[in-house]
């Protein structure tokens, strides 16, 4: 019995032994700069098993295989590796220091984000590079409280971005891009991989450094490098996926467009359905039919592969640091035909300390993409094709190269089939850009008083070779000649920056400022020449001009060129009290020869803060860990106009007076003598941390004016019209994001954040002769006046759809217009017994009254799962696809309208019959053609899970692999592909697909 036991006991002891036997031993570094970290304690939590570092960070362990090691350090993020086969488990550790110590990169500078005054948003990186796609701006969709984002689906395509709605009615939106000091226009050619954080500068008082190009926002952008005494660290990116349409429209099927074509009783269109029958067969479901159903859009959609790849290298010696990296992205268009975008990117940076005072440092990328340029007419055909016209006709035998089919053949107007446009249609773009800044940094005296010059240039060209090969599909849709058209734009953009930096600390007084000058240098050149009947065109050797009769390039040949100077002398007070009263202060004196009435223009701006939780009757309190109450104000001068422009000019003429042909002059001018649009703002915001900073706050309330406000004035007599300031604007809204963060325990934590904004667009003064500006087109009105939004839809007011006959008989409007039951009754706004012009009142606007985005993230172990929402409502989309039928009414509707036409009293109320559909009275500008805009978006989707380095081995990578959903669901009511129309007028939009993708990242 005794040798049992000890037997036992022996073998007990054996399979402890045996279970902890495994020594682990590594380093813990820091993942900032690299250094080893001596005294972190390494445990297996609720253990007495555990150690720490040395003063070269390694340790060593004995633990259990699957035991779970713990690695905490004052002032690092605590990490969690379990133990599986690997012996050597080295770790990096995160910074966990307060997001109010972050040092935010501002204008010319940076400064710390508890003393910032303005408006400002930063998002890093790990946000950004959760969403697919080729432009930055995109993955910030839902992201900042008054950020709206217009997503475009086209491939290489840039969205329309708008920071607190729009400023000015003819000078553009877009804010200014500023990449690692550099100044774009268009950021097209960074690769999501290369950025390091965006910050977004929404109010005056932050952009105000930047003088007039600053006017509609600032996106600071900081691109990845290398930090000194850090080790080299190569990473790897990538990701392929697929593209997929989304709520596609449904059109009219065979069978409902045929109905509508006998209920109009247009015997044109009877015989057009009969013909079809005659020339693709009768259907054996329904013999009244064409044998033909064609889903237009499924035939032009198709699903596309989005790829990238990015290797990158960083680290830093004792007196250096840098960063190379490389990146190459695909994306193929949802469209059918060739439409896709291709870039490879190079960049890297060098920093230098020459010694103790001198420090130098380059930044350059070179970006080389090619892009084939849709056919975007293909939407707006597929939208109006007919369902019984297939898409080949193999009876049509004349068709060459390939045998599409023609409507005109079934005695339609148009040919309709989008096919032969996409197929015999290539434009390419070959777009390189090579951007580049080198600087200089000397202290004067040192920590104190610095010298910073800096060089910048951004050099880009753009070739394009748009071909239009021949083709024959029938009489009305054919092309006898090629064509091809080659051009060059050009451009060139050169800044040249200095800087004096002083900052000091004394008691408790901080004070930084900065003086300096910029020079801007901005060219641009473009040459375009096209020529026909290029030889051998089935060859893309041939698509060059000298393959082309030389006799065709007459009148077919343009170059235009322009270049602009611009010199500006600008300064920045900051200055904090025992770091609770906080003051700063902007002036830019800028020059811009393109107004001569005023070249030199001075915009001021200044901001208070308070930092009241470091009053002491908020010491020791629970809950507030940090409350700042900020104002700024500023002015800053609108730089997107083109300036004063236009010819004066006198011509002579003869005029009968009295029966006498007299001689005489008329004086006319188009000369726009304009004055700069000054944009004024007036901010209010809090910026909060509570709860053991658990919980941030952020809220801000802005006024801003747009003041000599360039409006179209029409010229007396003449009947020209010119530019001039006579207009006032105002955009005000509100603005809130809070996020809260919590760790549940070891395993388990979460975060959660929202953002709301609201906005009033509202024209305040139009000084013309109407008091109002007509904008749109003559038969979808928009307009410009006081008291409204800037370009409102303007048109009549639907009020109902008459019923039956005795409602006719009954209304005085309907009998004088020969209406019937099944045609609109519309509002009589002055109750003068007429519809005419006078009726006409504003009836939407495209800009959103309401954004909003919302973040969650849940992390388990190793796995983690984010989901993004967003969306906006009020504003509305002028359905131009389904009011064009102004033009031409023998085309296909929307199922929407084939289900819920009026086809009998008491059907509908809100739309129009199939009869009412074709006549004018039904067609006019109006409320059935502007929809809702709103919409609900799930914007992304991730889950992923992190393998911690030496996991599977000792040489196992850090690595990341993850699942993405971009995208996959939207909820709106408006009838298109999309409710994001970045202009309110949907005529032939691009769709925005789903993105479904796998990923890994990858860290040695």
């Amino acid at each position: 019995m005794r040798t049992k036991i000890n037997f036992l006991f022996f073998l007990l002891l054996s399979v402890c032994m045996y279970a902890q036997d495994k020594t682990i031993t590594g380093t813990v570094t820091s993942s900032d700069d690299g250094l080893p970290l001596p005294g972190v304690n390494v445990v297996v939590p609720n253990t007495n098993n555990g150690t720490s570092t040395d003063f070269d960070g390694n340790y060593s362990i004995t633990v259990n295989q699957g035991d779970v090691l713990e690695f905490s350090y004052l002032g690092f993020k605590t990490q969690q590796i379990t133990i599986s086969n690997q012996t050597t488990v080295n770790v990096d550790l995160e910074i966990n220091a307060s997001d109010l110590e972050e040092v935010v990169i501002i204008g010319y500078g940076s400064q710390k984000k508890s003393d910032l005054t303005g408006a400002i948003t930063t998002v890093k990186s790990e946000e950004i590079e959760k969403t697919p796609n080729s432009n930055v701006m995109q993955s910030l969709q839902g992201k900042v409280a008054g950020l709206q984002i217009t997503s475009n689906g086209s491939p290489g395509d840039s969205p329309n971005v708008r920071v607190r709605g729009v400023n000015s009615i003819f000078a553009g939106g877009n804010p200014l891009y500023v990449v690692d000091g550099v100044w774009y226009d268009n950021i097209d050619f960074l690769d999501n991989s290369q950025i390091e954080s965006v910050s977004v500068l929404k109010d005056m008082s932050s952009t105000a450094i930047f003088g007039q190009r600053g006017s509609n926002g600032v996106i600071i952008i900081e691109t990845k490098g290398g930090k000194q005494n850090r080790k080299p660290v190569i990473t790897y990116n990538g990701y392929t996926g697929i593209q997929h349409a989304q709520n596609v429209v449904k059109m009219a099927n065979a069978e409902q467009f045929v109905t509508m074509a006998y209920e109009s009783g247009s015997e044109a269109d009877i015989q057009y359905v009969l013909n079809a029958m005659q020339r693709y067969g009768r259907s054996r479901v329904n013999p009244n039919i064409p044998d033909v159903n064609t889903d237009w859009y499924k035939e032009v959609l198709r699903d596309a592969p989005i790829s990238s790849h990015s290797i990158g290298v960083s680290g830093g010696g004792e007196h250096t640091n840098y960063g190379l990296n490389t990146s190459y992205f695909s994306q193929e268009g949802i469209l059918d035909m060739k439409n896709e975008y291709e870039r490879f990117n190079i960049q890297g940076n060098i920093d230098v300390e020459v010694s103790d005072r001198f420090k130098i440092g380059v930044n350059s990328a070179f970006s080389n993409a090619t892009k084939y340029n849709p056919e975007n007419g293909a939407w707006f055909q597929a939208y109006f094709a007919v369902p019984i016209l297939p898409k080949f006709d193999y009876q049509n035998e004349e068709a060459s190269p390939i045998p599409f089919s023609d409507a005109t053949q079934l005695g339609y107007r148009g040919s309709q089939n989008p096919f032969p446009v996409m197929t015999f249609n290539n434009n390419q773009l070959k777009i390189r850009k090579l951007l580049t800044s080198i600087y200089g940094e000397y202290y004067i005296i040192p920590d104190k008083l610095s010298f910073k010059t800096t060089y910048y240039n951004d050099y880009s060209t753009i070739l394009e070779r748009n071909v239009r090969l021949p083709y024959f599909i029938s009489e009305n849709s054919q092309r006898e000649t090629s064509s091809i058209r080659r051009a060059n734009l050009t451009t060139s953009n050169q800044m040249w920056d200095n800087l004096l930096t002083y900052s000091d600390t004394f008691n408790k007084h901080s004070l930084k400022v900065i003086a300096g000058t910029s020079y801007r240098d901005e060219q641009y050149n473009s040459f375009a020449a096209t020529g026909n009947d290029i030889q051998a065109v089935s060859l893309e050797s041939s698509w060059y001009l000298n393959f082309a009769d030389p006799t065709t390039f007459s009148n077919q040949v343009s170059e235009i060129g322009d270049r602009f100077y611009s010199m500006s002398y600008l300064g920045r007070i900051e200055y904090s009290f025992d770091d609770k009263y906080l003051f700063n202060a902007t002036l830019r004196h800028e020059g811009d020869g393109r107004f001569p009435k005023k070249i030199w223009e001075t915009t001021p701006q200044f901001g208070l803060g308070w930092v009241i939780s470091n009053e002491q009757f908020l010491e020791n309190n629970s809950i507030i860990d940090f409350l700042k109450v900020r104002g700024t104000w500023g002015q800053l001068a609108n730089g997107a106009l083109g300036g004063s422009s236009g010819e004066r000019t006198i011509n002579q003429i003869v005029t009968a007076i009295g029966d006498v042909a007299t001689n005489g002059i008329v004086s006319t001018s188009t000369f726009n003598d304009l004055q700069r649009e000054i944009i004024e703002e007036t901010n209010f915001g809090i910026s909060a941390r509570l709860f053991n900073n658990s919980l941030s706050i952020e809220a801000d309330y802005y006024i801003r004016d747009t003041k000599n406000l360039v409006v179209s004035r029409e010229v007396p007599i003449t009947g020209n019209t010119i530019l001039d300031n006579a207009g006032e604007m105002r955009n005000k809204g509100f603005e809130f994001a809070a996020n809260w963060n919590h760790t549940i325990n070891d395993n388990w934590n979460f975060s959660i954040g929202g953002n709301i904004a609201t906005l009033h667009n509202e024209v305040t003064s139009v000084d013309t002769e109407r008091g109002y500006i007509d904008t749109g087109s003559a038969e979808f009105r928009q307009r410009v006046m006081v008291g409204e939004p800037v370009n409102a839809f303007f048109g009549l007011e639907v009020a109902g759809v008459y019923q039956n006959e005795t409602e006719v008989a009954n209304d005085p409007i309907a009998v004088d217009n020969n209406l019937e039951p099944g045609d609109f009754k519309y509002v009589d706004q002055n109750n003068d017994g007429i519809i005419d012009d006078n009726d006409r009142t504003v009836i939407g606007s495209y800009l959103p009254t309401f954004n909003y985005g919302a973040n969650l993230k849940v992390s388990y172990k190793n796995f983690d799962l984010s989901v993004d929402v967003q969306g906006q409502s009020g504003n509305q989309i002028l359905n131009r696809k389904r009011g064009e039928v102004i033009f031409t009414n023998d085309t296909n509707i929307d199922a929407d309208f084939a289900i819920n036409r009026w086809h009998g009293e008491g059907t509908t109320n809100s739309y129009p019959s199939s009869a009412g559909r074709r006549k004018g009275w039904n067609q006019r500008m109006s409320t059935f053609f502007v929809e809702d805009g709103g919409y609900f978006r799930i914007q992304n989707i991730q889950l992923a899970y992190n393998i911690p380095s030496g996991t599977f081995g000792k040489n196992m990578p850090e690595t990341r692999v993850y699942f993405t959903a971009d995208r996959p669901f939207t909820f709106f009511n408006y009838n298109g592909f999309s409710p994001e129309v970045s202009n309110g007028v949907d005529r032939q939009t691009y769709p925005i697909p789903a993105v479904y993708s796998i990923g890994v990242n990858v860290k040695i």
